[in-house]
């Protein structure tokens, strides 16, 4: 398993940023294979954490034309900056 860490910093939200943020949540768990996607924002700063079973299911994800619509305005109109991070999930613990 595979998570995606997602943090920005951001610039200016409307109501396209809300009805998009659905969207990429529904596209990636129903149409390419996340596991698990939780995001939350405290002040400017916004996290999303997204689990997938492979690194595959991941390229596959960011080439999508709706996805890669989505990062341009982004980077256009959402964040001041932005970091992406994928790493292996080696161990996973619930109680």
């Amino acid at each position: 398993m595979f998570v995606v860490i997602f943090r920005a910093t951001l610039k200016n939200l409307d109501a396209q940023y809300s009805s998009m943020a659905a969207r990429m949540r529904e596209l990636a768990l129903n149409e390419f294979g996340c596991l698990a996607f939780d995001a939350l924002c405290e002040g400017d700063q916004e996290m999303a954490l997204s689990y997938w079973p492979d690194e595959a299911s991941i390229h596959a994800w960011k080439a999508h034309p709706e996805h890669q619509a989505a990062q341009r305005l982004g980077r256009e109109r959402w964040y001041s900056d932005y970091r992406v991070q994928v790493a292996k999930v080696e161990r996973d613990y619930t109680a």
